[in-house]
C-alpha cells in the first residue's frame, strides 16, 4: 500500500530545501528507491514537502537510510532542523 509523507520546515526556503534535495536524492534529480511522487513549494510558515513512496518500509529504508543520517551530519545550506511530519497511508491516487 502505498505511503505518504508530508514535511513542514517551519521557516524554510527555496534554497534550504534545494541544498536539502541535492544532499538526499539520487544524483540527476531522480527519486530515491520506492519514491513514487515528490512535490515540494512555499508554505503559510515555511516550506512544505509531500512524498508518497510504495509501501511504509520503502519511507522507512529512506529515512532511516539516507534522510536522517544526512540531516544529523548536517547539510551545508539545508534545512537546520528536522521537519515537522505527518505520515498517513493513501487510499486514493488520482494523478492528471
Amino acid at each position: 500500500m502505498a505511503y505518504g509523507v508530508v514535511h513542514q520546515f517551519p521557516g524554510g526556503t527555496k534554497d534550504q530545501y534545494e541544498a536539502s534535495i541535492a544532499a538526499v536524492h539520487p544524483t540527476g534529480g531522480g527519486l530515491p528507491e520506492g519514491q513514487v511522487s515528490h512535490v515540494a513549494g512555499p508554505s503559510a510558515d515555511g516550506w512544505t514537502i509531500v512524498a508518497i513512496h510504495d509501501s511504509q518500509q520503502s519511507w522507512e529504508q529512506f529515512r532511516d537510510g539516507t534522510l536522517l543520517p544526512r540531516i544529523q551530519a548536517g547539510i551545508d545550506g539545508g534545512f537546520g532542523d528536522p521537519p515537522q511530519e505527518t505520515t498517513f497511508e493513501v487510499y486514493t491516487d488520482v494523478s492528471a
